[in-house]
């Protein structure tokens, strides 16, 4: 049997596959409406891709631990004090913490004595060690340590299990971001923008793509014009690019502008979180987003701070300010009382440096959560410190004690109404509430029958003056039980996928 194709139905499935691509269907619904302070809650998910050395970042300043600190970094540690030291992180009543921030995280160092900034010890995979970027990063994102059979990130079901997801919700979910990562896979409708204003059908020579305003005869219709025409039928082609041109106009619609505050910094990490500033502003459902950082990577020449140039001096920099920005300008629209931020990385690095001047890939490490609904300016989660005798049985790394799961369930669950943790993270018992966050528009979930897959100490702030335990206090770390756990990929097209997702971050790392 032969197939014949003329050139109209030729040139409305091309457009369609690579429109619909990007967008979900559900974004044909929804009006065109513009900023409010909305009346549900967003999160927002920072992936620093290529593990950030959260040691030099949350600097143990005091007590034996900054002695070992010194001892296994004497390149590449942040002073305790100085003009490059570390910025102390104090409690509310002004008590100091025993651990600062780097010197160039300025902002975040504002948004923890504004009490809006917590940070996770000791944060990770608790079930699963790798040193893989590529396995790390899939496990996380679709949020199956161990597994990468799922099929679908963890994103893409924490919206399919939504109590109030409606397919009426214009943009539930966006990545910001040039191509879709592993935590919306399997999305239906979610959106894929690098930016807004390149958001379009812009094939073809430039003047036909489009009437504008002078220069054309009259009658003129351009080719995204005579596309919306040809979307009439039932075909499956056909309402795929009926939902695909619509999401387009809606995107359209919105007073995206490419044009930053005057106070936010340039960096395109800045201007990604600007797309979701606007997102938010705007009267979309917007849910969750996500944006990746990448540049972690530095097995050489990481550097510390100082005059001169240092890498991680310039990175972390780039993030603070960036992060910042985002804070202040939702603060100041009343937007931040109703978004959450979490920043989260793979991996830590190793505690001891290398011989280039650098880190390796290691295994625990702080996870920042930050916005209105926060209990801020406390650490969270149980630090074990940085004694060899404690790090020997990790194989030298800092462990992990807090599952990242158990701060990502307090989340949906307290701010996004969630009651079905275990769909979202299969095979996770809900532990119980870390504390981080108030209870939002929804009620805390009731705890699940079946047991946490971690004991989760009940110590969830170091002593104060001290990064280790006060004088007395017996050192114990956190019971823990780490399973090597099989793959299991059966279906091929997911096997497919998932082996050029890791060629994309091969490319990208």
């Amino acid at each position: 049997m032969s197939i014949e194709l003329d050139r109209r139905e030729f040139l409305k499935g091309c457009c369609a596959t690579a429109a619909i691509g990007a967008v979900g269907p559900s974004l044909l619904f929804g009006s065109p409406a513009h900023a409010a302070v909305n009346n549900h809650d967003t999160i927002v998910h920072i992936f620093l891709r290529g593990g950030i050395d959260g040691l030099n970042l949350v600097v143990p300043v005091s007590g034996n631990d900054r002695t070992h600190y010194e001892q296994a970094r004497p390149n590449l540690s942040i002073a305790a004090s100085g003009a490059y030291g570390a910025l102390p992180l104090t409690l509310s009543n002004g008590s100091a913490t025993g651990f600062g921030l780097h010197p160039s995280a300025t902002g975040l160092n504002d948004i923890w004595a504004d009490g809006r900034l917590a940070i996770v010890h000791c944060c990770g995979m608790q079930t699963t060690v790798t040193r893989s970027h590529f396995d790390a990063q899939l496990y996380l994102d679709l949020g199956t340590p161990g597994s990468q059979g799922n099929g679908t990130g963890w994103i893409t079901r924490a919206w399919n299990t939504q109590p109030d997801a409606s397919s009426q919700v214009v943009m539930p979910a966006v990545a910001v971001n040039s191509r879709t990562p592993a935590n919306l896979l399997g999305a239906t409708d979610a959106l894929t923008m690098g930016s807004p204003t390149d958001f379009a059908l812009n094939a073809g020579a430039w003047q036909w793509q489009m009437r504008r305003d002078d220069g054309y005869p009259a009658g003129f219709k351009g080719v995204n014009e005579t596309l919306a025409s040809l979307w009439n039928g039932q075909t499956r082609v056909e309402r795929s690019g009926r939902a695909a041109d619509a999401a387009l106009r809606v995107v359209a619609q919105q007073p995206y502008t490419a044009t930053l505050p005057a106070s936010w910094p340039t960096s395109n990490f800045a201007r990604q979180l600007w797309t979701v500033a606007q997102s938010i502003r705007f009267n979309l459902g917007l849910r969750y987003a996500t944006v990746d950082l990448g540049g972690w990577d530095t097995h050489d020449g990481q550097g510390t701070a100082g005059s001169g140039y240092h890498y991680y001096q310039n990175k972390i920099a780039e993030l603070s300010q960036a992060l910042t920005a985002l804070y202040g300008e939702l603060k100041n629209s009343g937007e931040m009382a109703r978004v959450t931020v979490v920043v989260q990385s793979e991996f830590g690095r190793r505690v001891r440096q290398n011989g280039s001047g650098g880190t390796d890939h290691g295994y625990g490490n702080p996870l920042l959560v930050f916005g209105g609904p926060v209990n801020g300016r406390r650490f969270y989660g149980t630090w074990a410190g940085l004694d060899p005798e404690i790090l020997s049985p990790h194989f030298g790394d800092v462990p992990v004690t807090t599952d990242f799961r158990h701060v990502f369930s307090e989340l949906l669950a307290k701010r996004m109404g969630h009651t079905r943790i275990g769909e979202v993270f299969p095979g996770y018992g809900i532990p119980s509430a870390l504390g981080i966050v108030g209870t939002g528009v929804a009620a805390m979930a009731a705890q699940a029958a079946q047991p946490a897959v971690a004991n989760i100490t009940t110590h969830p702030q170091p002593a104060v003056g001290s990064s280790l335990p006060t004088a007395g206090e017996a050192r114990t770390t956190t019971s823990r039980s780490i399973a090597f756990l099989p793959r299991s990929v059966s279906q091929p097209l997911l096997r497919w996928r998932l082996k050029l997702y890791r060629l994309m971050l091969q490319h990208r790392l």
